[in-house]
Protein backbone atom coordinates (compact mmCIF):
# COMPACT_ATOMS: atom_id res chain seq x y z
CA UNK A 1 0.00 0.00 0.00
CA UNK A 2 3.02 2.70 1.01
CA UNK A 3 4.43 1.96 -2.59
CA UNK A 4 1.15 2.79 -3.79
CA UNK A 5 0.67 5.70 -2.52
CA UNK A 6 4.42 6.86 -3.34
CA UNK A 7 4.18 6.03 -6.88
CA UNK A 8 0.23 5.20 -8.13
CA UNK A 9 -1.35 8.40 -6.16
CA UNK A 10 -3.48 5.67 -4.65
CA UNK A 11 -6.39 7.35 -2.91
CA UNK A 12 -5.09 5.86 0.52
CA UNK A 13 -2.62 9.16 0.15
CA UNK A 14 -5.29 11.27 0.15
CA UNK A 15 -7.30 9.59 3.36
CA UNK A 16 -3.86 9.57 5.36
CA UNK A 17 -2.91 13.07 4.20
CA UNK A 18 -3.42 14.72 7.86
CA UNK A 19 -1.23 11.69 9.61
CA UNK A 20 1.16 11.57 7.15
CA UNK A 21 2.22 14.99 5.76
CA UNK A 22 3.21 16.43 9.15
CA UNK A 23 5.30 13.34 9.66
CA UNK A 24 7.05 14.15 6.32
CA UNK A 25 7.98 17.48 6.95
CA UNK A 26 9.34 15.97 10.47
CA UNK A 27 11.54 14.32 8.25
CA UNK A 28 12.07 16.75 6.12
CA UNK A 29 13.39 19.27 8.77
CA UNK A 30 15.78 16.67 10.58
CA UNK A 31 16.67 15.59 7.43
CA UNK A 32 18.02 19.28 6.39
CA UNK A 33 19.41 19.59 9.79
CA UNK A 34 21.29 17.07 10.50
CA UNK A 35 23.50 17.30 6.84
CA UNK A 36 24.24 21.09 7.87
CA UNK A 37 25.33 19.86 10.99
CA UNK A 38 28.27 17.81 9.31
CA UNK A 39 28.69 20.44 6.91
CA UNK A 40 29.16 23.12 9.05
CA UNK A 41 31.16 21.06 11.29
CA UNK A 42 29.09 20.75 14.63
CA UNK A 43 29.15 16.53 13.93
CA UNK A 44 32.63 15.41 13.31
CA UNK A 45 33.18 13.51 10.26
CA UNK A 46 35.73 11.18 8.94
CA UNK A 47 38.12 11.49 6.09
CA UNK A 48 39.50 8.36 4.88
CA UNK A 49 43.32 8.40 3.45
CA UNK A 50 42.28 7.00 0.19
CA UNK A 51 39.54 8.04 -2.30
CA UNK A 52 35.79 7.25 -1.20
CA UNK A 53 33.23 7.16 -3.79
CA UNK A 54 29.07 6.81 -2.31
CA UNK A 55 26.55 5.13 -4.53
CA UNK A 56 23.23 6.10 -2.89
CA UNK A 57 19.73 7.59 -3.91
CA UNK A 58 17.46 9.75 -2.40
CA UNK A 59 14.88 7.83 -2.37
CA UNK A 60 13.83 4.80 -0.65
CA UNK A 61 13.88 1.24 -1.79
CA UNK A 62 15.99 -0.20 -4.54
CA UNK A 63 16.68 1.56 -7.56
CA UNK A 64 19.24 -0.80 -8.88
CA UNK A 65 22.53 0.56 -6.84
CA UNK A 66 24.21 -2.79 -6.56
CA UNK A 67 24.78 -3.52 -10.20
CA UNK A 68 26.51 0.02 -10.03
CA UNK A 69 28.78 -0.72 -7.37
CA UNK A 70 29.66 -4.22 -8.88
CA UNK A 71 30.32 -2.23 -12.32
CA UNK A 72 32.48 0.58 -11.03
CA UNK A 73 34.34 -2.28 -8.86
CA UNK A 74 34.99 -4.14 -12.34
CA UNK A 75 36.15 -1.15 -13.94
CA UNK A 76 38.57 -0.18 -11.34
CA UNK A 77 39.90 -3.66 -11.19
CA UNK A 78 40.92 -3.70 -15.09
CA UNK A 79 42.11 -0.19 -14.52
CA UNK A 80 44.87 -1.12 -11.68
CA UNK A 81 43.18 -0.19 -8.96
CA UNK A 82 42.99 -2.12 -5.54
CA UNK A 83 38.83 -1.13 -4.84
CA UNK A 84 37.32 -2.32 -1.89
CA UNK A 85 33.25 -1.90 -0.91
CA UNK A 86 31.94 -0.91 2.38
CA UNK A 87 27.87 -1.40 3.36
CA UNK A 88 25.81 -0.85 6.21
CA UNK A 89 24.73 -4.54 5.51
CA UNK A 90 20.54 -3.80 5.53
CA UNK A 91 19.29 -7.14 6.26
CA UNK A 92 21.74 -8.68 8.30
CA UNK A 93 22.91 -8.49 12.20
CA UNK A 94 26.47 -9.61 12.86
CA UNK A 95 27.81 -10.54 16.44
CA UNK A 96 30.71 -8.01 15.93
CA UNK A 97 31.22 -5.11 13.62
CA UNK A 98 33.05 -4.36 11.57
CA UNK A 99 32.63 -7.48 9.56
CA UNK A 100 34.66 -8.47 6.81
CA UNK A 101 32.75 -10.55 4.53
CA UNK A 102 34.26 -14.02 3.90
CA UNK A 103 33.68 -16.73 1.82
CA UNK A 104 31.93 -18.19 5.14
CA UNK A 105 29.93 -15.44 6.67
CA UNK A 106 26.15 -15.93 6.01
CA UNK A 107 23.86 -13.69 4.49
CA UNK A 108 22.50 -13.40 8.20
CA UNK A 109 25.39 -12.21 9.52
CA UNK A 110 26.29 -9.57 6.21
CA UNK A 111 23.25 -9.13 4.33
CA UNK A 112 22.59 -10.17 0.91
CA UNK A 113 23.94 -7.14 -1.52
CA UNK A 114 27.26 -7.17 0.62
CA UNK A 115 27.50 -11.14 -0.40
CA UNK A 116 26.20 -10.87 -3.65
CA UNK A 117 29.11 -8.21 -4.11
CA UNK A 118 31.97 -10.11 -2.34
CA UNK A 119 31.09 -13.35 -4.26
CA UNK A 120 30.89 -11.27 -7.80
CA UNK A 121 33.98 -9.20 -7.38
CA UNK A 122 36.43 -11.21 -5.41
CA UNK A 123 37.33 -8.06 -3.47
CA UNK A 124 37.61 -7.03 0.02
CA UNK A 125 33.91 -6.31 1.45
CA UNK A 126 33.10 -4.99 4.75
CA UNK A 127 29.95 -3.98 6.77
CA UNK A 128 29.42 -1.90 9.95
CA UNK A 129 26.46 0.48 10.51
CA UNK A 130 29.22 3.04 11.03
CA UNK A 131 30.66 2.73 7.49
CA UNK A 132 34.40 4.82 9.04
CA UNK A 133 34.84 1.94 10.90
CA UNK A 134 34.32 -0.55 8.30
CA UNK A 135 36.61 1.67 5.97
CA UNK A 136 39.66 1.40 8.51
CA UNK A 137 39.05 -2.34 8.32
CA UNK A 138 39.21 -2.61 4.87
CA UNK A 139 42.48 -0.50 4.98
CA UNK A 140 44.41 -3.11 6.33
CA UNK A 141 43.34 -4.81 2.93
CA UNK A 142 45.38 -3.27 0.89
CA UNK A 143 42.79 -1.16 -0.70
CA UNK A 144 43.53 2.29 -2.67
CA UNK A 145 39.80 3.29 -3.51
CA UNK A 146 36.91 2.23 -1.72
CA UNK A 147 33.32 2.38 -2.78
CA UNK A 148 30.11 2.74 -0.55
CA UNK A 149 26.78 0.53 -1.41
CA UNK A 150 24.25 2.94 -0.64
CA UNK A 151 25.26 5.65 2.13
CA UNK A 152 24.86 8.89 0.34
CA UNK A 153 23.07 10.47 3.91
CA UNK A 154 26.10 8.85 5.94
CA UNK A 155 27.91 12.07 6.50
CA UNK A 156 29.41 10.99 9.35
CA UNK A 157 31.75 9.73 6.26
CA UNK A 158 33.65 12.19 3.93
CA UNK A 159 33.47 11.39 0.03
CA UNK A 160 34.92 12.69 -2.87
CA UNK A 161 32.62 11.14 -5.78
CA UNK A 162 28.76 10.72 -5.39
CA UNK A 163 26.40 9.01 -7.49
CA UNK A 164 22.95 9.18 -7.27
CA UNK A 165 20.84 6.20 -8.96
CA UNK A 166 17.38 7.04 -9.90
CA UNK A 167 14.38 4.60 -11.00
CA UNK A 168 13.63 5.59 -14.93
CA UNK A 169 10.31 4.32 -14.33
CA UNK A 170 8.72 5.20 -11.02
CA UNK A 171 11.71 8.31 -10.66
CA UNK A 172 10.72 10.19 -7.77
CA UNK A 173 6.72 9.07 -7.14
CA UNK A 174 4.88 12.38 -5.63
CA UNK A 175 8.03 13.95 -4.59
CA UNK A 176 6.80 13.88 -0.75
CA UNK A 177 9.26 13.12 2.10
CA UNK A 178 9.02 9.74 3.87
CA UNK A 179 6.26 8.46 5.05
CA UNK A 180 4.10 10.33 2.81
CA UNK A 181 6.41 9.71 -0.34
CA UNK A 182 9.69 8.21 -1.26
CA UNK A 183 12.29 10.80 -0.78
CA UNK A 184 14.68 10.57 2.04
CA UNK A 185 16.35 14.60 0.61
CA UNK A 186 14.93 16.59 -1.67
CA UNK A 187 15.51 16.94 -5.28
CA UNK A 188 17.75 19.67 -5.10
CA UNK A 189 20.21 17.38 -3.83
CA UNK A 190 20.86 15.96 -7.63
CA UNK A 191 22.38 18.98 -8.77
CA UNK A 192 24.91 18.43 -5.65
CA UNK A 193 25.91 15.11 -6.78
CA UNK A 194 28.53 13.99 -9.62
CA UNK A 195 26.93 11.57 -11.58
CA UNK A 196 22.92 10.64 -11.90
CA UNK A 197 22.29 7.84 -12.91
CA UNK A 198 18.91 6.24 -14.29
CA UNK A 199 18.11 3.12 -14.77
CA UNK A 200 16.05 2.27 -17.60
CA UNK A 201 13.24 4.38 -18.81
CA UNK A 202 14.16 8.00 -20.24
CA UNK A 203 17.27 9.39 -18.73
CA UNK A 204 16.71 13.78 -18.32
CA UNK A 205 19.26 16.15 -19.47
CA UNK A 206 22.51 15.53 -17.82
CA UNK A 207 22.01 12.39 -16.55
CA UNK A 208 23.78 9.11 -17.57
CA UNK A 209 21.27 6.46 -18.67
CA UNK A 210 22.07 2.84 -17.40
CA UNK A 211 20.38 -0.72 -18.52
CA UNK A 212 20.61 -4.03 -16.88
CA UNK A 213 21.55 -6.69 -19.01
CA UNK A 214 20.35 -10.08 -18.15
CA UNK A 215 22.93 -12.79 -18.77
CA UNK A 216 22.33 -15.95 -19.16
CA UNK A 217 20.28 -18.41 -16.13
CA UNK A 218 22.62 -19.80 -13.75
CA UNK A 219 22.13 -23.29 -12.23
CA UNK A 220 21.96 -23.43 -8.50
CA UNK A 221 23.60 -26.95 -7.83
CA UNK A 222 25.47 -27.22 -10.84
CA UNK A 223 26.38 -23.57 -12.63
CA UNK A 224 25.24 -24.55 -15.71
CA UNK A 225 23.98 -21.72 -18.17
CA UNK A 226 20.87 -21.90 -20.25
CA UNK A 227 19.05 -19.35 -21.82
CA UNK A 228 15.94 -18.03 -20.41
CA UNK A 229 13.64 -19.44 -22.73
CA UNK A 230 15.40 -22.94 -22.48
CA UNK A 231 13.39 -23.19 -18.88
CA UNK A 232 9.99 -24.44 -19.22
CA UNK A 233 7.49 -23.59 -17.14
CA UNK A 234 9.38 -21.30 -14.76
CA UNK A 235 7.85 -20.10 -11.42
CA UNK A 236 9.82 -16.63 -10.55
CA UNK A 237 10.56 -14.55 -7.28
CA UNK A 238 12.18 -11.88 -6.30
CA UNK A 239 12.27 -10.15 -2.81
CA UNK A 240 14.32 -6.97 -4.42
CA UNK A 241 13.01 -3.22 -4.57
CA UNK A 242 11.20 -3.18 -6.90
CA UNK A 243 10.43 -7.05 -7.97
CA UNK A 244 8.50 -5.71 -11.32
CA UNK A 245 11.27 -4.81 -12.86
CA UNK A 246 12.15 -8.69 -12.68
CA UNK A 247 9.45 -9.98 -14.02
CA UNK A 248 9.46 -7.81 -17.07
CA UNK A 249 12.83 -8.58 -17.77
CA UNK A 250 11.90 -12.31 -17.89
CA UNK A 251 8.96 -11.55 -20.10
CA UNK A 252 10.62 -9.80 -22.21
CA UNK A 253 13.05 -12.29 -22.92
CA UNK A 254 10.28 -14.57 -23.69
CA UNK A 255 10.60 -16.84 -20.70
CA UNK A 256 7.98 -19.29 -20.12
CA UNK A 257 6.35 -17.93 -17.00
CA UNK A 258 3.34 -19.55 -15.09
CA UNK A 259 4.06 -17.73 -11.71
CA UNK A 260 5.09 -14.68 -10.53
CA UNK A 261 5.60 -13.66 -6.82
CA UNK A 262 7.14 -10.82 -5.12
CA UNK A 263 8.58 -10.32 -2.10
CA UNK A 264 9.70 -7.54 0.13
CA UNK A 265 13.32 -6.64 -0.13
CA UNK A 266 15.23 -8.44 1.66
CA UNK A 267 13.33 -11.04 2.49
CA UNK A 268 14.55 -13.80 4.73
CA UNK A 269 13.19 -16.51 3.17
CA UNK A 270 11.77 -19.64 4.70
CA UNK A 271 12.42 -23.24 2.72
CA UNK A 272 8.92 -24.55 3.00
CA UNK A 273 7.58 -21.17 1.15
CA UNK A 274 9.75 -21.74 -1.57
CA UNK A 275 9.11 -25.40 -2.06
CA UNK A 276 5.58 -24.88 -2.29
CA UNK A 277 6.25 -22.07 -5.00
CA UNK A 278 7.93 -24.39 -6.46
CA UNK A 279 5.39 -27.04 -6.99
CA UNK A 280 3.83 -24.73 -9.53
CA UNK A 281 5.83 -25.04 -12.10
CA UNK A 282 8.80 -27.02 -13.65
CA UNK A 283 11.86 -24.58 -12.93
CA UNK A 284 12.49 -21.71 -10.40
CA UNK A 285 14.04 -18.66 -11.12
CA UNK A 286 15.09 -15.37 -8.93
CA UNK A 287 17.32 -12.66 -9.24
CA UNK A 288 21.07 -13.46 -8.11
CA UNK A 289 20.26 -11.18 -4.74
CA UNK A 290 17.94 -13.90 -3.82
CA UNK A 291 19.97 -16.63 -4.94
CA UNK A 292 22.88 -15.85 -2.50
CA UNK A 293 20.04 -16.08 0.32
CA UNK A 294 18.79 -19.20 -0.93
CA UNK A 295 21.55 -21.11 -2.10
CA UNK A 296 21.18 -23.84 1.16
CA UNK A 297 18.47 -25.52 0.32
CA UNK A 298 17.98 -24.94 -3.42
CA UNK A 299 17.22 -27.80 -5.81
CA UNK A 300 18.35 -28.98 -9.34
CA UNK A 301 15.65 -27.29 -11.06
CA UNK A 302 16.51 -23.50 -8.95
CA UNK A 303 18.20 -20.80 -11.23
CA UNK A 304 18.85 -17.55 -11.26
CA UNK A 305 19.15 -14.62 -14.11
CA UNK A 306 22.48 -12.08 -13.44
CA UNK A 307 22.32 -8.78 -14.55
CA UNK A 308 24.64 -6.24 -15.57
CA UNK A 309 25.22 -2.87 -15.31
CA UNK A 310 25.56 -1.14 -19.37
CA UNK A 311 26.69 2.28 -19.97
CA UNK A 312 27.36 4.04 -22.89
CA UNK A 313 31.19 4.26 -23.70
CA UNK A 314 31.44 8.04 -23.15
CA UNK A 315 29.84 8.07 -20.18
CA UNK A 316 32.38 5.17 -18.77
CA UNK A 317 34.82 7.43 -19.72
CA UNK A 318 33.41 10.47 -18.55
CA UNK A 319 33.26 8.12 -15.31
CA UNK A 320 36.36 6.71 -14.89
CA UNK A 321 38.49 10.48 -15.79
CA UNK A 322 36.67 11.60 -12.75
CA UNK A 323 37.88 9.21 -10.48
CA UNK A 324 41.89 9.26 -12.08
CA UNK A 325 41.59 13.22 -11.71
CA UNK A 326 40.33 12.58 -7.53
CA UNK A 327 42.97 10.21 -7.36
CA UNK A 328 45.53 12.16 -8.71
CA UNK A 329 44.60 14.56 -6.15
CA UNK A 330 45.40 12.58 -3.66
CA UNK A 331 49.12 11.30 -4.95
CA UNK A 332 49.65 14.84 -4.95
CA UNK A 333 48.28 15.48 -1.45
CA UNK A 334 50.61 12.99 0.02
CA UNK A 335 53.82 13.97 -1.54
Amino acid sequence: MIEKIWFENHIAGKLLWPLLWPLSQLFKVISRSRKNNYQNGNKESYRAPVPVVVVGNITAGGNGKTPVVIWLVEQLLRAGYKPGVVSRGYGGKAKHYPLYVGADTSVKECGDEPKLIAKRTGVPVVVDPVRKNAVKLLLEHDVDIVITDDGLQHYALQRDIEFVVVDGQRRFGNQKFIPLGPLREGLERLSDVDFVVTNGGFAHDAELPMQLAPDMAVNMITGEKRLVTELDKLVAFAGIGHPPRFFKTLQELGADLVKTQGFADHKDFEQSELDALQKLGDNVIMTEKDAVKCDKFAKENWWYLPVAACFKPEDEQKIMNKIERVRKEYGSSSA
